[in-house]
Formats: structure tokens, sequence, C-alpha cells
């Protein structure tokens, strides 16, 4: 299935789930954190601004990011985790 973005939406592929503490304790389903790091699947054409025109969206397919822990909508596609959002809920891009 191919999802396109709207306007400055953003299309994330969520990373796993830690399933180890630091200290090596194996975690279950419900004790494990909600990913807050991803990849960029797709990138919409920008924000339209009052004169008409898009905005550049400083974002690319490819790029890992950080976003907010509750920020965007989650989907599921093709039976892996995805979230939408928009460009400024993601909090930085990994290097």
């Amino acid at each position: 299935m191919a999802v396109k973005p709207l306007d400055d939406r953003v299309l994330v592929k969520q990373s796993k789930a830690e399933e180890k503490t630091s200290g090596g304790i194996v975690l279950p389903d419900t004790a494990r954190e909600k990913p807050q790091r991803g990849t960029v699947v797709a990138v919409g054409p920008g924000k339209l601004l009052e004169n008409g025109q898009r905005g550049k969206m400083s974002l690319k397919k490819g790029d890992e990011v950080y976003y907010g822990k509750y920020a965007g909508t989650e989907i599921k596609i093709d039976g892996e985790e995805h979230v939408i959002l928009r460009e400024s809920d993601v909090l930085a891009i990994i290097e």
C-alpha cells in the first residue's frame, strides 16, 4: 500500500521498542515504552502558505528522527507500525 502525506506531514516507520533494559532485564510487551525514534518513509509537499506557495520541508525520505512521545497518529501499513506527524512534531534529525 502506498501512502502519500499531505501538506507538512511526514510518514515515519517506528523503530522497534526496546526488549531489554540497560541492565539486561527482559521487558514484557505491556512494560515496553512507545518508541520515539524512526525513519522518514514519505514527506508531504509542504505547508500551504498564505501567498499560495508551498513552504520548503526540512525533512527528506531516509532521515532518522526523534519525535514527541504522544505526537501524530499511529497506523499499520503492511503489518508494520508507522506514525503520521506534522513536521513541527519532529524534535530532531539524527546525524
